[in-house]
């Protein structure tokens, strides 16, 4: 029974708050991992697109007062903070990207503030968040997940904005012919006519699984790893309900132990995927082919 109890623990803080088209034909919420399965494509995560637009808003308004109440004489602690985060951005992008473009950098930086926002998400304790929301909506079976990067639909969505602006920035400086030269006449050629057009379709099938991989690196990196960082505070969780404890103290030690080594994950994670963004996109700036 206590198997069964966990078991439903867990699985209840993994899924999301799903808003969709219900087997009935109405539109609305899904009360059961089922019902949000069953709504196919067009589902909605709420508790994902809320936390993501919320941590987005914090994000924007932190910057602004900070550039609003900039000074020159003796800054705030809120000024050094951003003054340092910036530079640190652009400093990255100076050693990594070598084109010119005036977006890379406030690029960069957007994606290692917002993803580290979210990604932090996962250090407050795994009850707090769904309590709150069961307290407010008043429906103490309400499913809602706080860290938006667990969701592979907002990983992915990342990944894929990034991807395009790879094409975009590819096509744009290589040009069309460019573009495609480069997917059907690398890593493999000759410079024999004949050989170089049976190189071809081997180049386009290299050359595009690893365009390809590209966005779902980016996505699914970051989704595993704050996948099993919750898991494993949820697991922690868990022992606390045991009722036996010592197995809620020694969920005392592992939850400030986790929670400590973390904090380099959630950074770490938001990192990787700024420098891989700034990497692909000087890669698609690249013309000397």
């Amino acid at each position: 029974m206590a198997a069964e109890n966990a078991s439903g623990y867990i699985q209840h803080h993994l899924q999301n708050l799903t808003f969709g088209r219900l087997p009935s034909g109405d539109w609305g919420l899904a009360h059961t991992a089922q019902e949000a399965k069953e709504m196919g494509f067009w589902a909605f995560h709420l508790d994902t697109l809320g936390w993501s637009v919320a941590l987005g808003v914090i994000f924007v308004l932190l910057f602004r007062m900070a550039a609003s109440k900039a000074t020159s004489g003796q800054p705030g602690a809120l000024q050094n903070f951003v003054e340092v985060l910036v530079e640190f951005v652009d400093g990255s992008v100076k050693d990594t990207f070598h084109g010119r473009n005036p977006l890379i950098a406030p690029l960069a930086l957007t994606i290692f503030v917002w993803i580290f926002l979210m990604n932090a998400i996962d250090l407050i304790p795994v009850d707090w968040i769904p309590h709150a929301a069961m307290a407010i909506s008043g429906n103490e079976h309400i499913f809602f997940r706080a860290v938006p990067t667990t969701d592979p639909n907002a990983t992915l969505g990342m990944a894929l904005s990034v991807f395009a602006l790879i094409i975009f920035y590819s096509i744009k400086v290589k040009g069309i012919g460019g573009f495609i030269g480069e997917l059907t006449l690398h890593p493999f050629s000759s410079k024999n006519i004949a050989v170089q057009v049976i190189l071809i379709p081997v180049n386009f099938l290299l050359e595009f699984v690893t365009l390809v991989a590209k966005p779902i690196s980016l996505a699914l990196r970051l989704f595993g790893n704050m996948y099993a960082g919750e898991l494993v505070f949820i697991l922690i969780a868990v022992m606390f309900g045991s009722g036996l404890l010592w197995l809620s103290g020694l969920g005392v030690v592992l939850q400030w132990a986790w929670a400590v080594f973390h904090i380099l994950i959630i950074t770490l994670q938001a990192f990787i995927f700024m420098m891989l963004t700034i990497v692909y996109l000087s890669m698609a700036h690249e013309d000397n082919h």
